[in-house]
C-alpha cells in the first residue's frame, strides 16, 4: 500500500490532526496513519486517532477506526469530529465501508460510533486466535460504516 502525503495534515473546523506515524503493517495488522489530535490554539494535542486500511480477520475486532481523548477533553465530540476528518483517507484508499468497534462498556465510544452513523453488527467476545486479545478482554460492539 502506498500512504498518502495529502493526508499528513488534515484541518477540520476546531480541530487538526497531525501525522505522527505511518505503519506498513504486517501479515496480521493492516497498514494505518496514527494522527495527534490538536485543538485550535493548542499546541498539545488533546488525543489521538488511527485509520487503518483495508480490513482482514482481526481488522474486524479491531477496527479501522480508534481514537482517544485525554479526559479533560472529553465530552466535546472531538472524538467525532476527527473520525469524520479520516474518513476521507480511507475513501482515498477505496474503501467502501469502515468497521468500528469499542468496549461493551464504553458508552461514550458508542455513542460517537453511532453518531457518525454506522450501524451495529454485533457483540462479540473476540477470539483467542485474535492478534490483540489478552485474558479477560471485554466484549466488543463491532459497528459497520458505509462511506
Amino acid at each position: 500500500m502506498e500512504f498518502k502525503d495529502e493526508f499528513n495534515i488534515i484541518k477540520g473546523e476546531k480541530i487538526e490532526l497531525k501525522i505522527l506515524y505511518r505503519d506498513e503493517g504486517d501479515n496480521e495488522e493492516i497498514p494505518y496513519y496514527y494522527y495527534g489530535i490538536f485543538l485550535d490554539g493548542i499546541k498539545k494535542s488533546i488525543g489521538k486517532i488511527s485509520i487503518r486500511i483495508g480490513h482482514n480477520y482481526h481488522s474486524y475486532f479491531n477496527g479501522n477506526i480508534g481514537f482517544e481523548i485525554d479526559e479533560e477533553y472529553q465530552g466535546n465530540h472531538y472524538a467525532y469530529e476527527a473520525a469524520k476528518l479520516v474518513i476521507p483517507v480511507a475513501k482515498a484508499h477505496n474503501m467502501d465501508y469502515v468497521i468500528i468497534t469499542c468496549n461493551k462498556s464504553n458508552v461514550a465510544s458508542s455513542k460517537t460510533i453511532e453518531k457518525l452513523g454506522a450501524k451495529l453488527i454485533e457483540e462479540v467476545d473476540p477470539p483467542q486466535d485474535y492478534l490483540f486479545y489478552f485474558e479477560g478482554i471485554e466484549t466488543h460492539k463491532i459497528y459497520r460504516l458505509d462511506i
